[in-house]
């Protein structure tokens, strides 16, 4: 359950990295989520809670590696992959962080890992935030002052207590039937047998060229990228043998329900969207629509309604039927959906570390078990960032799926 980021930056100069440690050491420290490790708790069983780790110190979440292209045509990739594959040590806080020099063009990376437990991609980009030079996070806002009640009735009170049980009930269980309705044989072509290992996939597109299609064609930037990524998916799967005509993927497509607040910073805060993407679908364009239509019909039911709301379940389950069943319920994901693709939001300003301009952010979503394929996309400034994450043992080469997605892509523009 490994989520992160590479981001990679471009310094006016010589990069330090002992002062650059120093620094990131000195912010982290500042992060009150960072302090924290998840400590078990006696009542109610399984429970378990947020406490400081009294024995904290940022630093010794802070390496530092130098890379060299002499062994590794793509030193950054190559050791992102092993690096996102280290267990985190659950008895202290869930995070690490690997300064990276040595890159061509004195540039240098930052590689962020978090456990999910921690937080998810809205949450996990606050905290990289603190990182960052001259970044303001929200601060917890105070609840407005609100006139005392009139005194009610111990009748009226229990009314509305029970109905709100009542509505969230039969919430629950509207989610819990459609899951039931949505499942499917495990028979998914990007299926696989559990696995360790994982590799990494970097894709960059120009955002000029993706607002030329949807200008084109209508939708969103993120009905694009969809559509890329169906193109992508299809021409990936021909290439490994695979069906691709008839045949659609599912994906669960993760949406936050986050207020405003500060204080909706940390933890998961997520509901989602199942859609299937027109794999078997030849044409560029038409995948385009087909894509549009399904998001279309998924916002306007809303995110607290159909399978794709299974995070939701989450905070309604009792700690230790959680704690018990969690492994099963992710063993059956390939029940539901076939991949997860993500997308982190990340403001426009423009970014710095040090003084060093920020170039490049691709985010890293976690590989549900049994899935082949996780993809995180995040829009900054001119550019789509796109992180492949694959199972390692069974996609020995994550090259041809990052080369499917260029390929997808310039086909969709050239329709456009």
């Amino acid at each position: 359950m490994h989520m992160g980021a590479v981001v990679t930056f471009s310094p006016r100069r010589r990069v330090d990295p002992a002062a650059l440690t120093a620094i990131l050491a000195e912010r982290a420290a500042r992060l009150p989520k960072l302090r924290q490790r998840a400590r078990a708790e006696l009542f109610p069983p399984g429970a378990a809670r947020w406490a400081d780790d009294p024995g904290f110190v940022a630093a010794d979440h802070i390496h530092h590696v130098v890379l060299s292209s002499l062994y590794e045509p793509e030193p950054l990739a190559a050791y992102a992959s092993r690096w996102i594959a280290e267990p985190l040590d659950t008895t202290r806080p869930l995070w690490q962080l690997t300064l990276a020099t040595g890159l061509p063009d004195g540039k240098f990376a930052l590689l962020l890992k978090l456990h999910h437990a921690l937080t998810d991609g809205a949450g996990a980009y606050a905290v990289a935030a603190g990182l960052l030079d001259g970044v303001k996070l929200p601060e917890r806002i105070a609840a407005p002052a609100r006139p005392i009640p009139a005194p009610r009735s111990t009748l009226d009170t229990v009314k509305d207590a029970l109905g709100t049980v009542w509505g969230q009930a039969n919430e629950t269980a509207g989610i819990a039937s459609s899951l039931v309705r949505a499942a499917r044989p495990p028979l998914s072509p990007v299926s696989a047998p559990p696995s360790a290992q994982r590799r990494l996939g970097f894709v960059r597109l120009p955002l000029p060229d993706l607002r030329r299609v949807r200008q084109a064609h209508g939708g969103t930037t993120n009905d694009v990228v969809l559509a890329v990524l169906s193109g992508a998916l299809r021409e990936w799967l021909v290439n490994r043998g695979h069906r691709a005509d008839g045949r659609t993927l599912r994906a669960l497509i993760p949406v936050s329900v986050r207020g405003r607040a500060g204080a909706q910073l940390g933890g998961n805060k997520l509901s989602g969207y199942l859609c299937d993407l027109p794999v078997g679908e030849d044409d560029p364009v038409e995948r385009l629509r087909v894509v549009r239509r399904a998001m279309t019909r998924n916002k306007a039911a809303g995110p607290s309604r159909g399978a794709g709301a299974l995070p939701l379940l989450a905070d309604r389950v009792p700690a230790l039927l959680h704690r018990l069943g969690t492994r099963t319920a992710g063993q059956a994901a390939p029940m539901l959906f076939d991949l997860v693709i993500t997308t982190v939001p990340i403001p426009p300003a423009r970014l710095s570390l040090d003084d060093a301009r920020l170039a490049e952010v691709y985010p890293f979503v976690p590989l549900a078990p049994r899935h082949a394929v996780g993809i995180a996309v995040a829009t900054y400034r001119d550019a789509v960032h796109i992180g492949l994450q694959v199972n390692g043992e069974a996609v020995t080469d994550v090259g041809s799926l990052r080369d499917a997605v260029l390929k997808s892509a310039s086909r969709l523009l050239d329709a456009s």
